[in-house]
C-alpha cells in the first residue's frame, strides 16, 4: 500500500481567476515520469472554484472523466450536446471517444468542490458519451467497462467497516474525515494505492462522518 499525503498533491489552477485545483498525478505542466498511472487511473484532481470561475470551453480525446461533486453545483456543457448541473451525490461521466470540448464551470452563488478522476480506456477512439448518475447509493458501484474499472462511494459511519474490494489495483481517495487500512490513517485528500488488495477493510476512525472513493480496477 503506497499512502501518499494530501499536503504533496502539486497544486496547479489559476487562484487569481478563482481556481484551485491539487493534482495526485503527473498533469499539464507540472511533468512527473515516475507518477504517470496507478492501474488505469491517470488523474486524480481536486477542484475548487469560486462563484462565477470555471474551465472555458477545451478539448479531450481518448479519456474517460469521472467527476463527484463534493460540495456546491458543477455546470456542464459540451460539444455533443449535452448540458446538466451535476449535484453533490451524482456521478458525472464524460467519455471523450475520438474527441469532444466541454465547459465546466460554477455559475451558483456558493463554492464549488468537485473531485475529477480521469482513466485511460481500454481502447481508443469511438463516439464520446455521456450520463450522469443522480444521488448515487453506496451500495451501487459505477461500472466503467470502456476502462476495465469500477467506481465505489462509500460513507461511513463513526467506526463503521467496509470492505476495500479485492482487485489487482485498488485506488481510494479520502473526501471527508479521517479512515483507517491496515493500520494507517488517512484524512481529507489523502489517497491510498493498493496493488493486489486482499481481504482489507477501511475503518471510519474520530468522532465524524467519512466519505470515500474507491477505484477497483484490473
Amino acid at each position: 500500500m503506497d499512502v501518499r499525503r494530501a499536503g504533496t498533491r502539486q497544486r496547479g489552477g489559476d487562484p487569481a481567476a478563482g481556481i484551485e485545483s491539487l493534482h495526485a498525478f503527473s498533469f499539464g505542466s507540472h511533468y512527473d515520469p515516475d507518477n504517470l498511472r496507478f492501474g488505469a487511473l491517470i488523474a486524480c484532481n481536486e477542484e475548487r472554484l469560486a462563484p462565477g470561475a470555471g474551465f472555458d470551453e477545451h478539448p479531450h480525446s481518448h479519456t474517460e472523466i469521472v467527476t463527484w461533486v463534493v460540495e456546491g453545483e458543477l455546470t456542464h456543457r459540451d460539444s455533443a450536446g449535452h448540458a446538466s448541473l451535476v449535484r453533490s451525490g451524482d456521478v458525472q461521466h464524460l467519455s471523450a471517444g475520438a474527441g469532444v470540448r466541454h465547459v465546466e464551470r460554477n455559475e451558483g452563488p456558493l463554492p464549488l468542490v468537485f473531485v475529477q478522476m480521469w482513466l485511460a480506456p481500454l481502447a481508443p477512439g469511438g463516439e464520446p458519451a455521456y450520463e450522469v448518475v443522480r444521488g448515487i447509493a453506496d451500495s451501487t458501484p459505477y461500472a466503467l467497462p470502456a476502462a476495465g474499472a469500477m467506481l465505489h462511494v462509500r460513507r461511513l459511519h463513526p467506526g463503521e467497516r467496509t470492505a476495500v474490494p479485492d482487485a489487482p489495483h485498488v485506488y481510494v481517495h479520502v473526501v471527508r474525515g479521517t479512515i483507517r487500512i491496515d493500520g494507517t490513517d488517512l484524512g481529507p485528500g489523502d489517497e491510498a494505492r493498493i496493488t493486489a488488495a486482499r481481504d482489507l477493510a477501511a475503518q471510519a476512525v474520530g468522532d465524524v462522518h467519512a466519505e470515500l472513493l474507491l477505484w477497483e480496477m484490473a
